[in-house]
């Protein structure tokens, strides 16, 4: 029999604290909780966990401190972020501070859990053999085995939901994937019309693959989805 899957969740709002708490249990996962940033790191350097849910707005060290402070020890737990900002930048940040996901307050319980499945799945050891092959687009190379992506002779760093991304992109180069494919395939929930989260995504890697003078490799259906498809011009 499985473990229980072990979260930490770190927000200095008590009730959202024992709400989630309780909420997590139910659903058998194995759940602590701490009131800031310091306690936190603190409680991963102790024990690590599986996943990590952190608020962006703590006291001391924040969400975002907790990220970069992990990733620079190469803790490559999955993270959600929990933020009360909605704006694009906001979000931005949050993945360039190192994590996986993000959430915007308030949010429906059903929504959390989705996200919390599909990290884990994500991070979850791949089956043998699987992923062993190569993927090339263009001068995009793309090792799922390791996790690794190189554009040109180039090594790109990617959080766990930017390369499953961008793998599920590679391995259906020059399809189109319509939206509800993509939230699907990756987050294993759609989030609607109205949602923001593929599209900000999508633009952070762009950022990564598409520095200035570089071809573009992911493109835009306008009205459908994405798909890579290598050009050799702008």
């Amino acid at each position: 029999m499985s473990r229980a899957s072990r979260v930490l969740i770190a927000d200095d709002d008590r009730a959202i604290r024992d709400s989630l708490e309780r909420a997590l249990q139910l659903e058998g996962y194995e759940v602590r909780t701490v009131a800031d940033g310091v306690q936190a790191l603190a409680a991963v350097h102790g024990d690590p966990v599986d996943l990590l849910v952190l608020d962006v707005m703590m006291p001391g060290v924040d969400g975002l401190g907790v990220c970069r402070v992990l990733r620079a020890e190469g803790d490559r737990t999955p993270i959600l972020m929990l933020t009360a900002r909605v704006e694009t930048p906001d979000r931005v940040a949050g993945l360039d501070a190192g994590a996986d996901d993000y959430l915007p307050k308030p949010f429906e319980l059903d929504e959390l859990l989705a996200r919390l499945r599909a990290l884990l799945r994500r991070a979850a050891p791949a089956e043998d053999g699987e992923g062993a092959q190569l993927l090339r687009v263009g001068d995009l190379r793309m090792d799922p085995g390791a996790r690794r992506v190189w554009r040109g002779g180039t090594e790109v760093v990617l959080s766990k939901t930017e390369f499953d991304l961008l793998e599920l992109l590679v391995r259906n180069a020059g399809i189109v994937l319509d939206h509800a494919t993509i939230y699907d395939r990756i987050w294993g929930y759609d989030f609607g019309p109205e949602s923001k989260n593929l599209a900000v995504y999508i633009s952070y890697l762009r950022r990564k693959l598409e520095p200035q003078g570089t071809p573009p490799l992911i493109q835009t259906v306008r009205g459908v989805g994405y798909t890579v498809r290598p050009q050799t011009s702008r």
